[in-house]
Protein backbone atom coordinates (compact mmCIF):
# COMPACT_ATOMS: atom_id res chain seq x y z
CA UNK A 1 0.00 0.00 0.00
CA UNK A 2 1.57 3.19 -0.73
CA UNK A 3 2.02 5.72 1.96
CA UNK A 4 1.31 8.82 2.83
CA UNK A 5 4.58 11.44 4.01
CA UNK A 6 4.47 13.92 5.53
CA UNK A 7 3.58 16.67 3.30
CA UNK A 8 5.45 19.81 2.62
CA UNK A 9 5.19 21.76 5.71
CA UNK A 10 7.43 24.21 7.74
CA UNK A 11 4.41 24.19 11.22
CA UNK A 12 7.43 22.88 13.62
CA UNK A 13 4.35 21.45 15.69
CA UNK A 14 3.86 18.58 12.87
CA UNK A 15 7.65 17.18 13.29
CA UNK A 16 7.18 17.96 17.24
CA UNK A 17 4.34 15.57 17.07
CA UNK A 18 6.23 13.19 15.00
CA UNK A 19 9.47 13.38 17.17
CA UNK A 20 7.46 11.73 19.96
CA UNK A 21 6.95 8.32 17.82
CA UNK A 22 10.67 8.17 17.94
CA UNK A 23 10.42 9.22 22.27
CA UNK A 24 8.53 6.13 22.36
CA UNK A 25 11.28 4.39 21.29
CA UNK A 26 13.26 6.16 23.17
CA UNK A 27 12.44 5.72 26.57
CA UNK A 28 11.75 2.81 29.37
CA UNK A 29 8.25 4.28 30.44
CA UNK A 30 7.07 5.63 27.38
CA UNK A 31 8.07 3.25 24.30
CA UNK A 32 10.38 0.51 23.78
CA UNK A 33 13.75 1.47 22.92
CA UNK A 34 16.50 3.64 24.49
CA UNK A 35 17.74 6.16 22.52
CA UNK A 36 19.51 5.18 19.52
CA UNK A 37 19.17 3.66 16.38
CA UNK A 38 21.81 3.51 13.32
CA UNK A 39 21.82 6.20 10.77
CA UNK A 40 22.90 5.99 6.92
CA UNK A 41 25.34 8.05 5.57
CA UNK A 42 26.25 8.92 2.26
CA UNK A 43 27.95 11.86 -0.06
CA UNK A 44 25.60 14.12 -2.16
CA UNK A 45 26.39 15.27 -5.38
CA UNK A 46 25.67 19.12 -6.09
CA UNK A 47 21.96 19.58 -7.13
CA UNK A 48 21.38 20.59 -10.80
CA UNK A 49 20.06 24.60 -10.93
CA UNK A 50 16.62 25.12 -10.53
CA UNK A 51 16.59 26.45 -13.92
CA UNK A 52 17.85 23.97 -15.49
CA UNK A 53 20.93 25.49 -16.48
CA UNK A 54 24.43 23.98 -16.18
CA UNK A 55 26.53 24.75 -13.28
CA UNK A 56 28.63 27.97 -13.34
CA UNK A 57 32.24 27.87 -12.51
CA UNK A 58 31.59 29.62 -10.07
CA UNK A 59 28.90 28.00 -8.34
CA UNK A 60 31.06 24.29 -9.03
CA UNK A 61 33.94 26.29 -7.12
CA UNK A 62 31.55 26.91 -4.15
CA UNK A 63 29.70 23.70 -3.85
CA UNK A 64 32.72 21.39 -4.43
CA UNK A 65 34.36 19.88 -1.23
CA UNK A 66 37.67 21.20 -0.21
CA UNK A 67 40.60 18.96 -1.51
CA UNK A 68 42.01 16.61 0.37
CA UNK A 69 45.12 18.59 2.76
CA UNK A 70 42.69 22.04 3.03
CA UNK A 71 41.83 23.42 6.68
CA UNK A 72 37.99 22.35 6.87
CA UNK A 73 35.49 23.15 9.80
CA UNK A 74 32.56 21.06 10.01
CA UNK A 75 29.75 22.12 12.54
CA UNK A 76 28.24 19.35 13.65
CA UNK A 77 25.24 19.16 16.19
CA UNK A 78 24.49 16.92 18.69
CA UNK A 79 22.28 15.82 21.49
CA UNK A 80 23.71 13.55 24.96
CA UNK A 81 21.74 11.94 27.52
CA UNK A 82 23.94 13.24 30.46
CA UNK A 83 27.05 14.56 31.45
CA UNK A 84 29.20 11.21 30.50
CA UNK A 85 28.01 10.88 27.26
CA UNK A 86 28.78 14.63 26.49
CA UNK A 87 32.00 14.43 27.39
CA UNK A 88 32.57 10.95 25.45
CA UNK A 89 31.18 12.59 22.42
CA UNK A 90 33.81 15.82 22.79
CA UNK A 91 36.47 13.10 23.33
CA UNK A 92 35.33 11.29 19.85
CA UNK A 93 35.45 14.95 17.92
CA UNK A 94 39.30 15.37 20.04
CA UNK A 95 40.44 12.15 18.57
CA UNK A 96 39.09 12.41 15.06
CA UNK A 97 40.24 15.71 14.61
CA UNK A 98 43.65 14.65 15.73
CA UNK A 99 43.97 11.84 13.74
CA UNK A 100 41.92 11.91 10.37
CA UNK A 101 44.91 13.29 8.39
CA UNK A 102 42.52 15.68 5.55
CA UNK A 103 42.70 18.54 7.57
CA UNK A 104 39.06 18.49 9.00
CA UNK A 105 37.92 20.17 12.09
CA UNK A 106 35.17 19.15 13.63
CA UNK A 107 33.23 21.72 15.88
CA UNK A 108 30.80 20.09 18.20
CA UNK A 109 27.74 21.95 19.74
CA UNK A 110 25.47 20.77 22.08
CA UNK A 111 21.79 20.90 21.67
CA UNK A 112 19.23 19.49 24.11
CA UNK A 113 17.06 17.13 23.35
CA UNK A 114 13.94 18.46 25.58
CA UNK A 115 11.72 15.96 24.77
CA UNK A 116 12.06 16.46 21.24
CA UNK A 117 12.13 19.99 20.76
CA UNK A 118 15.73 19.24 19.67
CA UNK A 119 14.10 18.68 16.15
CA UNK A 120 11.75 21.09 15.97
CA UNK A 121 14.31 23.58 16.37
CA UNK A 122 16.68 22.11 14.65
CA UNK A 123 13.93 22.30 11.91
CA UNK A 124 13.21 25.77 12.43
CA UNK A 125 16.87 26.53 11.98
CA UNK A 126 17.76 24.89 9.06
CA UNK A 127 14.89 27.00 7.36
CA UNK A 128 16.07 30.04 8.45
CA UNK A 129 19.50 29.26 7.07
CA UNK A 130 21.22 27.77 9.89
CA UNK A 131 24.86 27.47 9.55
CA UNK A 132 25.56 23.55 11.22
CA UNK A 133 26.43 21.20 8.16
CA UNK A 134 25.63 17.60 9.96
CA UNK A 135 23.89 16.50 13.05
CA UNK A 136 22.85 13.49 15.39
CA UNK A 137 19.31 12.70 14.33
CA UNK A 138 15.65 10.81 14.92
CA UNK A 139 14.27 8.95 11.74
CA UNK A 140 10.77 10.38 12.86
CA UNK A 141 11.76 13.89 11.47
CA UNK A 142 13.24 12.48 8.10
CA UNK A 143 10.08 13.39 5.70
CA UNK A 144 9.57 16.79 6.98
CA UNK A 145 13.01 17.73 6.34
CA UNK A 146 13.39 15.47 3.14
CA UNK A 147 9.97 17.23 1.47
CA UNK A 148 11.48 20.57 2.49
CA UNK A 149 15.10 19.81 0.48
CA UNK A 150 17.34 20.29 3.80
CA UNK A 151 19.40 17.03 3.62
CA UNK A 152 21.64 15.64 1.30
CA UNK A 153 21.02 12.47 -0.94
CA UNK A 154 23.88 10.47 0.92
CA UNK A 155 23.58 7.69 -2.29
CA UNK A 156 26.25 8.22 -4.03
CA UNK A 157 28.97 8.80 -1.35
CA UNK A 158 27.51 5.40 0.62
CA UNK A 159 27.58 3.46 -2.70
CA UNK A 160 31.48 4.64 -3.77
CA UNK A 161 32.04 3.75 0.53
CA UNK A 162 34.47 1.04 0.90
CA UNK A 163 32.79 0.65 4.35
CA UNK A 164 29.49 0.43 3.11
CA UNK A 165 28.94 -3.74 3.83
CA UNK A 166 30.64 -3.28 7.51
CA UNK A 167 26.51 -2.35 7.76
CA UNK A 168 23.87 -4.83 6.98
CA UNK A 169 22.02 -4.17 4.06
CA UNK A 170 18.64 -3.96 6.17
CA UNK A 171 19.51 -0.40 8.11
CA UNK A 172 19.37 0.92 4.63
CA UNK A 173 16.23 -0.34 4.02
CA UNK A 174 14.83 1.08 6.87
CA UNK A 175 16.54 4.52 6.12
CA UNK A 176 15.16 4.71 2.74
CA UNK A 177 11.95 3.77 4.62
CA UNK A 178 12.18 6.68 6.82
CA UNK A 179 12.26 8.93 3.69
CA UNK A 180 9.72 7.16 1.65
CA UNK A 181 12.25 7.36 -1.39
CA UNK A 182 14.47 4.93 -2.60
CA UNK A 183 18.14 7.49 -2.09
CA UNK A 184 19.86 7.01 2.22
CA UNK A 185 18.96 10.63 3.54
CA UNK A 186 20.62 9.41 7.08
CA UNK A 187 23.28 7.45 7.92
CA UNK A 188 23.07 4.21 10.76
CA UNK A 189 24.68 5.22 13.71
CA UNK A 190 23.27 3.25 16.93
CA UNK A 191 20.14 1.25 17.44
CA UNK A 192 18.49 -0.69 20.65
CA UNK A 193 16.87 -3.92 19.02
CA UNK A 194 13.93 -5.09 21.03
CA UNK A 195 14.52 -9.13 22.22
CA UNK A 196 12.82 -11.16 24.37
CA UNK A 197 14.11 -11.87 27.94
CA UNK A 198 13.97 -14.97 29.75
CA UNK A 199 14.21 -16.94 33.08
CA UNK A 200 16.75 -20.01 32.16
CA UNK A 201 15.81 -21.24 35.61
CA UNK A 202 12.04 -21.57 34.69
CA UNK A 203 11.99 -22.96 31.49
CA UNK A 204 14.24 -25.64 33.10
CA UNK A 205 11.22 -26.48 35.01
CA UNK A 206 8.81 -25.78 32.56
CA UNK A 207 11.05 -28.13 30.22
CA UNK A 208 11.28 -25.90 27.31
CA UNK A 209 14.50 -25.01 25.57
CA UNK A 210 15.33 -21.64 23.89
CA UNK A 211 12.82 -20.98 21.36
CA UNK A 212 14.25 -20.91 17.59
CA UNK A 213 10.83 -20.58 15.71
CA UNK A 214 8.04 -18.47 16.27
CA UNK A 215 5.54 -21.93 16.51
CA UNK A 216 8.28 -22.83 19.88
CA UNK A 217 7.88 -19.49 20.97
CA UNK A 218 3.93 -19.89 21.40
CA UNK A 219 4.47 -23.27 22.89
CA UNK A 220 7.00 -22.16 25.79
CA UNK A 221 4.53 -19.26 26.39
CA UNK A 222 1.83 -21.97 26.87
CA UNK A 223 3.99 -24.59 29.08
CA UNK A 224 5.76 -21.48 31.10
CA UNK A 225 2.36 -21.15 32.59
CA UNK A 226 2.26 -22.83 35.73
CA UNK A 227 0.93 -23.93 38.88
CA UNK A 228 3.31 -24.68 41.17
CA UNK A 229 2.32 -25.27 44.10
CA UNK A 230 -0.88 -27.04 42.81
CA UNK A 231 -3.83 -24.79 44.49
CA UNK A 232 -5.30 -23.82 40.91
CA UNK A 233 -4.09 -20.92 40.88
CA UNK A 234 -1.43 -19.31 38.51
CA UNK A 235 2.21 -18.41 40.07
CA UNK A 236 3.69 -17.67 36.98
CA UNK A 237 2.49 -16.95 33.68
CA UNK A 238 3.97 -17.28 30.21
CA UNK A 239 4.46 -14.10 28.76
CA UNK A 240 4.73 -10.66 29.87
CA UNK A 241 2.49 -8.69 27.37
CA UNK A 242 2.51 -4.68 26.72
CA UNK A 243 -1.50 -3.92 26.09
CA UNK A 244 -0.83 0.01 26.97
CA UNK A 245 0.76 2.37 25.00
CA UNK A 246 4.24 1.62 23.33
CA UNK A 247 2.98 -2.40 23.38
CA UNK A 248 2.38 -2.23 19.57
CA UNK A 249 6.25 -2.94 19.01
CA UNK A 250 6.45 -6.35 20.35
CA UNK A 251 2.71 -6.95 19.14
CA UNK A 252 4.27 -6.44 15.38
CA UNK A 253 6.20 -8.63 16.22
CA UNK A 254 3.40 -11.48 16.59
CA UNK A 255 1.82 -9.96 13.27
CA UNK A 256 5.69 -10.58 10.86
CA UNK A 257 5.98 -13.75 13.00
CA UNK A 258 2.82 -15.36 11.03
CA UNK A 259 3.66 -13.56 8.12
CA UNK A 260 2.04 -10.66 8.36
CA UNK A 261 2.92 -6.57 7.87
CA UNK A 262 2.20 -2.86 8.57
CA UNK A 263 1.44 -2.88 4.69
CA UNK A 264 -1.40 -4.43 5.08
CA UNK A 265 -2.82 -5.42 8.68
CA UNK A 266 -6.19 -7.17 7.30
CA UNK A 267 -4.52 -10.01 5.55
CA UNK A 268 -5.32 -13.30 6.88
CA UNK A 269 -2.09 -13.32 7.96
CA UNK A 270 -1.61 -10.47 9.94
CA UNK A 271 -5.00 -10.88 11.19
CA UNK A 272 -3.73 -14.30 12.76
CA UNK A 273 -1.06 -12.67 14.10
CA UNK A 274 -3.44 -10.52 15.97
CA UNK A 275 -5.69 -13.44 16.87
CA UNK A 276 -2.46 -15.28 17.91
CA UNK A 277 -1.94 -12.05 20.36
CA UNK A 278 -5.52 -12.53 22.06
CA UNK A 279 -5.13 -16.16 22.36
CA UNK A 280 -2.21 -15.82 24.85
CA UNK A 281 -4.68 -13.58 26.87
CA UNK A 282 -7.80 -15.34 26.49
CA UNK A 283 -6.24 -18.29 27.52
CA UNK A 284 -4.19 -16.77 30.90
CA UNK A 285 -0.66 -16.99 29.03
CA UNK A 286 0.18 -13.58 30.03
CA UNK A 287 -0.94 -11.31 33.68
CA UNK A 288 -4.94 -10.99 33.39
CA UNK A 289 -3.45 -6.90 33.98
CA UNK A 290 -2.00 -7.00 30.86
CA UNK A 291 -5.15 -4.99 28.89
CA UNK A 292 -3.61 -2.16 30.40
CA UNK A 293 -0.09 -2.85 31.16
CA UNK A 294 3.02 -0.49 30.06
CA UNK A 295 6.45 -0.70 30.45
CA UNK A 296 6.82 0.03 34.41
CA UNK A 297 4.47 -3.13 35.28
CA UNK A 298 5.70 -5.46 32.70
CA UNK A 299 9.15 -4.81 33.78
CA UNK A 300 8.12 -5.64 37.31
CA UNK A 301 6.18 -8.77 36.50
CA UNK A 302 9.39 -9.70 34.94
CA UNK A 303 11.34 -9.04 37.99
CA UNK A 304 9.41 -9.91 40.62
CA UNK A 305 9.09 -13.90 38.88
CA UNK A 306 5.51 -13.31 37.73
CA UNK A 307 6.34 -13.91 34.19
CA UNK A 308 9.26 -16.23 32.40
CA UNK A 309 9.28 -13.83 29.52
CA UNK A 310 8.94 -10.24 27.99
CA UNK A 311 10.18 -8.25 25.53
CA UNK A 312 12.42 -5.04 25.69
CA UNK A 313 15.91 -4.01 25.56
CA UNK A 314 19.34 -3.41 26.54
CA UNK A 315 18.44 -0.54 28.17
CA UNK A 316 17.18 -2.90 30.81
CA UNK A 317 19.52 -5.54 31.14
CA UNK A 318 22.11 -3.95 33.77
CA UNK A 319 18.99 -3.85 36.34
CA UNK A 320 17.80 -7.76 35.13
CA UNK A 321 21.54 -8.92 35.75
CA UNK A 322 21.46 -6.92 39.05
CA UNK A 323 17.97 -8.97 40.32
CA UNK A 324 18.96 -11.96 38.39
CA UNK A 325 22.79 -12.26 37.98
CA UNK A 326 22.89 -15.27 35.33
CA UNK A 327 19.40 -16.29 36.14
CA UNK A 328 18.26 -14.05 33.12
CA UNK A 329 19.46 -14.08 29.43
CA UNK A 330 17.82 -13.14 26.11
CA UNK A 331 17.12 -14.33 22.72
CA UNK A 332 15.74 -12.39 19.26
CA UNK A 333 12.36 -12.85 18.36
CA UNK A 334 12.38 -15.93 16.50
CA UNK A 335 10.89 -16.60 12.69
CA UNK A 336 7.53 -17.61 11.67
CA UNK A 337 6.68 -17.41 7.92
CA UNK A 338 8.18 -13.69 8.64
CA UNK A 339 10.64 -11.90 11.16
CA UNK A 340 10.10 -8.49 12.38
CA UNK A 341 11.43 -6.89 15.67
CA UNK A 342 11.48 -2.90 16.67
CA UNK A 343 14.36 -0.88 16.52
CA UNK A 344 14.85 2.30 18.04
CA UNK A 345 17.70 4.55 16.87
CA UNK A 346 19.68 7.44 16.68
CA UNK A 347 21.32 8.17 13.59
CA UNK A 348 23.14 11.14 11.58
CA UNK A 349 22.54 13.40 8.54
CA UNK A 350 24.60 15.85 6.54
CA UNK A 351 22.25 18.28 5.29
CA UNK A 352 22.01 19.71 1.62
CA UNK A 353 23.35 23.37 2.67
CA UNK A 354 27.05 21.89 3.45
CA UNK A 355 29.96 23.10 1.97
CA UNK A 356 32.05 20.25 2.24
CA UNK A 357 30.07 17.11 1.74
CA UNK A 358 32.74 14.98 1.76
CA UNK A 359 34.49 16.19 4.45
CA UNK A 360 31.16 15.75 6.21
CA UNK A 361 30.94 12.09 5.36
CA UNK A 362 34.61 11.61 6.74
CA UNK A 363 33.04 12.30 10.38
CA UNK A 364 29.44 10.89 9.72
CA UNK A 365 31.06 7.52 8.78
CA UNK A 366 33.35 7.54 11.40
CA UNK A 367 30.60 8.19 13.96
CA UNK A 368 29.18 4.83 11.65
CA UNK A 369 32.37 2.30 11.43
CA UNK A 370 35.32 3.80 12.88
CA UNK A 371 36.48 4.45 16.02
CA UNK A 372 34.11 7.16 16.72
CA UNK A 373 31.68 3.90 16.62
CA UNK A 374 33.39 1.48 18.67
CA UNK A 375 33.76 4.50 21.18
CA UNK A 376 30.56 5.57 21.46
CA UNK A 377 29.14 2.27 21.92
CA UNK A 378 31.32 0.59 24.18
CA UNK A 379 30.96 4.24 26.49
CA UNK A 380 26.89 4.14 26.47
CA UNK A 381 25.84 0.51 25.80
CA UNK A 382 24.20 0.82 22.84
CA UNK A 383 24.21 -1.19 19.99
CA UNK A 384 26.50 -0.82 17.20
CA UNK A 385 25.77 -0.64 13.30
CA UNK A 386 29.39 -2.14 12.53
CA UNK A 387 29.46 -5.72 11.85
CA UNK A 388 33.28 -5.27 12.76
CA UNK A 389 32.51 -3.38 15.54
CA UNK A 390 29.68 -6.33 16.52
CA UNK A 391 32.84 -8.77 16.12
CA UNK A 392 34.58 -7.52 19.35
CA UNK A 393 34.60 -9.22 22.73
CA UNK A 394 33.06 -6.43 24.62
CA UNK A 395 29.51 -7.28 22.20
CA UNK A 396 30.31 -10.74 22.05
CA UNK A 397 30.39 -11.70 25.44
CA UNK A 398 27.67 -9.83 26.35
CA UNK A 399 24.46 -12.04 25.59
CA UNK A 400 21.92 -8.53 25.63
CA UNK A 401 23.92 -7.10 23.42
CA UNK A 402 24.35 -10.83 21.13
CA UNK A 403 20.46 -10.87 21.14
CA UNK A 404 20.29 -7.50 19.96
CA UNK A 405 23.07 -7.89 17.13
CA UNK A 406 20.81 -11.40 16.30
CA UNK A 407 17.86 -9.64 15.80
CA UNK A 408 19.55 -6.33 13.59
CA UNK A 409 19.10 -7.84 10.25
CA UNK A 410 15.51 -8.05 10.53
CA UNK A 411 14.93 -4.90 12.63
CA UNK A 412 12.58 -2.41 11.76
CA UNK A 413 10.29 0.50 12.44
CA UNK A 414 6.70 1.17 12.08
CA UNK A 415 5.67 3.63 8.76
CA UNK A 416 6.34 7.28 9.65
CA UNK A 417 2.77 8.74 8.23
CA UNK A 418 1.27 11.82 9.72
CA UNK A 419 -1.37 9.37 11.51
CA UNK A 420 1.27 7.59 13.53
CA UNK A 421 1.47 9.49 16.49
CA UNK A 422 -2.37 9.59 16.95
CA UNK A 423 -2.36 5.77 15.88
CA UNK A 424 0.19 4.85 18.65
CA UNK A 425 -1.33 6.75 21.33
CA UNK A 426 -4.73 6.37 21.04
CA UNK A 427 -5.92 3.79 18.13
CA UNK A 428 -3.34 0.87 19.06
CA UNK A 429 -3.79 0.37 22.50
CA UNK A 430 -7.88 1.34 22.64
CA UNK A 431 -8.34 -1.42 19.47
CA UNK A 432 -6.33 -3.89 21.57
CA UNK A 433 -8.21 -3.24 24.82
CA UNK A 434 -11.55 -4.15 22.94
CA UNK A 435 -10.34 -7.05 21.00
CA UNK A 436 -8.58 -8.33 24.32
CA UNK A 437 -11.51 -7.62 26.33
CA UNK A 438 -13.42 -9.96 23.64
CA UNK A 439 -15.63 -6.65 21.94
CA UNK A 440 -14.14 -7.27 18.64
CA UNK A 441 -12.86 -9.98 16.36
CA UNK A 442 -9.31 -10.16 14.97
CA UNK A 443 -10.48 -8.88 11.95
CA UNK A 444 -12.58 -6.25 13.09
CA UNK A 445 -9.41 -5.03 15.09
CA UNK A 446 -7.41 -5.15 12.39
CA UNK A 447 -9.59 -3.40 9.89
CA UNK A 448 -9.96 -0.85 12.51
CA UNK A 449 -6.00 -0.59 13.04
CA UNK A 450 -5.75 -0.58 9.15
CA UNK A 451 -8.13 2.28 8.59
CA UNK A 452 -6.43 4.54 10.94
CA UNK A 453 -2.87 3.98 10.40
CA UNK A 454 -3.75 4.34 6.39
CA UNK A 455 -6.61 6.94 6.02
Amino acid sequence: MKKRLLAKKTAAITLAALTCVSALTACGGGGSTSTTAAPADNTETTAAPADGGETTAAEAKEDAPAPSGDAVTIKFQYWADNTDYSALMQDIIAKFNAENGKGITVVGEEAPWDGGAYSENLFNAKMGGGDVDCATWKLTSTPLFVNNDLLADLTPMIDAWADKDDIDENMYDVMRQASGTDEIYVMPWNVQVLYVYYRPSIFEEAGVEVPTTYDEFLTAIEKCTMDKDGDGKTDVYGFGMRGAKGGQEPWGSFVYGRGGSFEDMTTAESVQGMQDFMDIYTKGFVPPTAAGDGFNEIIANFKSGLTAMTIHHTGSSADMEATFGDDVSAFPFPAGKGQWTSMGDTETVIFESCQNKEAAFEWVSYLATGEGQKMWCEGTGNVPVSKTVQEGDFFQNNRFMKASIDGQPYAGILPILDTTTEWISTTWPETVAQALGGSLTAEAAMQTLQDALYE
